[in-house]
C-alpha cells in the first residue's frame, strides 16, 4: 500500500525519483498514465493490467467508457526504475501535468501520483474546506 507525500526535483531529462519506500513495494516494472486534476497515475505493472481491466468492462459502445479508456490508455508508458531510482516520465506525459522542476510524489493506496508541486498545494488548500461535507456525502451512500 502507498501512503504519504514526499518532495521531490524533475532533472533536466525529465526523470524523477522515487522514494525508496514506494520503489520497495512497486518492483522495477511500472505503468505512467495521464491521470485526472493534471496529475500523472504510476502503478506497478501487474496493478495496472488490473486497473485496464476494469476499464474494458465498459461497452466499447458507450462513447464515455471510450473516451475514458483512451484517456488512460493512449499516452501511458511503460517504464524501468533505473539504478538511482529514477523513472522516465515522456515529454507528453510531463506536459499533461504541467510539471516543471518540483514535484509531489504522492500514495493513493494502490498507486502512486505525481502532480507539480504549486498544482499540489492549490489542490490541497482548494480541498481542505469541502473534504469533510465529501467524506460525509460518500458516508451517507455507503461508501465509507
Amino acid at each position: 500500500m502507498f501512503l504519504g507525500e514526499y518532495q521531490h526535483t524533475l532533472d533536466a531529462k525529465g526523470r524523477v525519483s522515487l522514494p525508496r519506500k514506494f520503489r520497495e513495494e512497486i518492483g522495477s516494472r511500472l505503468v505512467v498514465s495521464k491521470g485526472l486534476e493534471n496529475c500523472l497515475y504510476v502503478y506497478p505493472a501487474e496493478g495496472y493490467r488490473e486497473f485496464l481491466e476494469n476499464l474494458l468492462s465498459a461497452s466499447d459502445f458507450d462513447r464515455n467508457s471510450r473516451a475514458v479508456r483512451r484517456h488512460f490508455t493512449a499516452g501511458a508508458s511503460e517504464v524501468e526504475i533505473d539504478s538511482a531510482g529514477r523513472v522516465s516520465l515522456t515529454p507528453a506525459l510531463r506536459e499533461f501535468a504541467q510539471l516543471k522542476k518540483d514535484v509531489v510524489v504522492a500514495g493513493v493506496a494502490d498507486h502512486l501520483e505525481i502532480w507539480d508541486a504549486a498544482e499540489w498545494a492549490a489542490y490541497e488548500t482548494a480541498n481542505a474546506s469541502t473534504i469533510e461535507d465529501a467524506a460525509e456525502e460518500l458516508s451517507r451512500s455507503g461508501l465509507l
